[in-house]
């Protein structure tokens, strides 16, 4: 077991409380962290706002350099981190080196686009009143940025808010997930080394209602960056006051599979999407809508896929599925099957839990009043439902309170713009799942999914603010 301490303003320190990190798949105590409270988010923010003082004059190109000293600091530690988050969040090997990978090009992307932040002119005398005048804007740093983010992707979620606020010249308040923090205090290290200046990246430790809020409501914070769930969402905006925000929230994400879809190479990617992470991801796959002409033998393959996966000790690196963050989560996914299968469902693999572990579960006959069906899973449960026309299957996709990502298989281009025409989400994946992402393309949704954009550039884009010029040459 080690003993952490936490980083604010340039310093490491302890406090009187810790909280207890655990294996999530052997149960043993591996860390503790120090615990904040609402003294110590306040110092962190005085921290930050201190140093954003002097941040906001560094120029781009050593921004930009410190940002690529630390994604190669990331690709140099990555087994570590890899092995880190393995434990720490119970996510297979394979799985945690993706998402390191996914860190490292997150940061690259990010040192990219340090040197980009640009405005651009206005056309004054397109108005009467502006003939004579010279008009642009720049964009500027907001200050000091608040960020909440989840267990399920220690690093790569943290860095796709971390990174684009150094780029842009923010300075930055992390609260990581308490079940995973020790991922962010490597992060801390790895930006400490990478000569960030002190106070521009503080790590505060502990409970939402607590040390969350407390840093939401700060007055010096100016922004509030968030990963979770709806619920804590429409919270974080009923408090947070005058300040921009930007929330990345949950789905039961679908796809479709058309009739003339590669079954064959439809599967084992939506096998992939569904389990991956015990299907603990925001994008993972939820529901798959199957035209009625080829549902049997879809589910048929699916299943024989799905038996095949690897559960067990996420370290062995051939494990396909781990634990689930905590037992009381496996407990609630595995109600939720026991009640769609008394309401009519057939639970075809799976369905089985043994502490934190719940076996990739597939069910069939599934219906959308089921929770399975309309609310986020976040567990290992995908259902399977036939549909009779493609317009049909774009209804079951929209009749939903989420509208994140979206996937469909099909090579009819028709349907294809259609699809693009008519899903309300906010990605659309052509001959993929829900779940792809890269880490430079926008990335939110729409309804109960969230408000605004992440991806480098255009997380960026929502850390600065316009300031518009204008000069009179009359």
């Amino acid at each position: 077991m080690k003993e952490f301490k936490t980083y604010i303003g340039g310093e490491w320190v302890s406090t009187n409380k810790t909280i207890d990190v655990i294996d999530k798949y052997s149960g043993e105590v591996i860390a503790k962290v120090p615990k904040a409270d609402k003294k110590l988010v306040d110092k962190a923010v005085d921290a930050a706002a201190e140093a954003f003082e002097e941040f906001k004059k560094m120029p781009a190109y050593q921004r930009s350099e410190i940002l690529e000293k630390a994604a190669d600091l990331i690709k140099e530690r990555s087994d570590e981190i890899a092995e880190t988050i393995c434990r720490e969040a119970g996510k297979a090997w394979k799985y945690s080196v993706g998402e390191v990978n996914r860190g490292f090009e997150t940061f690259k992307f990010a040192s990219e686009e340090a040197k980009r932040i640009h405005g651009e002119t206005v056309p004054m005398d397109a108005s009467a009143g502006g003939v004579g005048r010279v008009g642009y804007y720049i964009r500027v740093p907001m200050g000091v940025l608040g960020a909440i983010t989840p267990f399920n992707f220690p690093l790569n979620l943290v860095a796709h808010k971390v990174a684009p606020a150094i780029a842009s010249g923010n300075t930055i308040v992390l609260k990581p997930a308490s079940s995973t923090p020790i991922t962010a205090l490597i992060l801390a290290e790895i930006l400490e080394e990478a000569g960030l200046p002190k106070g521009v990246f503080n790590v505060v430790i502990g409970p939402g209602g607590e040390v969350g809020e407390s840093l939401v409501t700060n007055d010096k914070v100016r922004k509030i960056t968030f990963t979770g769930s709806a619920k804590v969402g429409h919270r974080l905006t009923q408090i947070a006051g005058i300040k921009r925000i930007t929330l990345e929230l949950g789905n039961n994400s679908a796809t479709i599979i058309e009739k003339d879809a590669d079954i064959d190479k439809a599967i084992p990617r939506c096998v992939d999407s569904a389990f991956a992470n015990s299907g603990q991801v925001c994008i993972s796959l939820q529901r798959i809508y199957v035209h009625k002409d080829i549902a049997d033998e879809f589910t048929e393959k699916f299943a024989e896929a799905t038996k095949k996966l690897k559960v067990g000790n996420p370290v062995e690196k051939d494990t396909d599925l781990g634990p689930m963050i905590d037992e009381n989560e496996a407990k609630r996914a595995e109600e939720w099957i026991k009640e769609a299968v008394n309401m009519g469902a057939e639970l075809v693999v799976g369905g089985k839990r043994e502490g934190r572990v719940l076996q990739p579960t597939v069910l069939r006959n599934t219906t959308k009043d089921m929770r399975v069906m309309c609310m986020e899973v976040f567990a290992p449960i995908v259902s399977i439902v036939e549909y009779d026309t493609f317009e049909d299957a774009i209804q079951h996709v929209n009749d939903s309170d989420y509208g994140l990502q979206a996937g469909i298989y099909t090579n009819d281009i028709r349907k294809i713009h259609y699809a693009i025409d008519n899903l309300d989400v906010g990605g659309v994946m052509i001959n993929d799942t829900s779940i792809f992402r890269v880490d430079h393309m926008p990335y939110g949704g729409n309804k109960m999914s969230g408000i605004g954009r992440e991806g480098v550039r255009f997380a960026i884009e929502e850390m600065t603010n316009i300031k518009m010029v204008m000069i009179n040459l009359n």
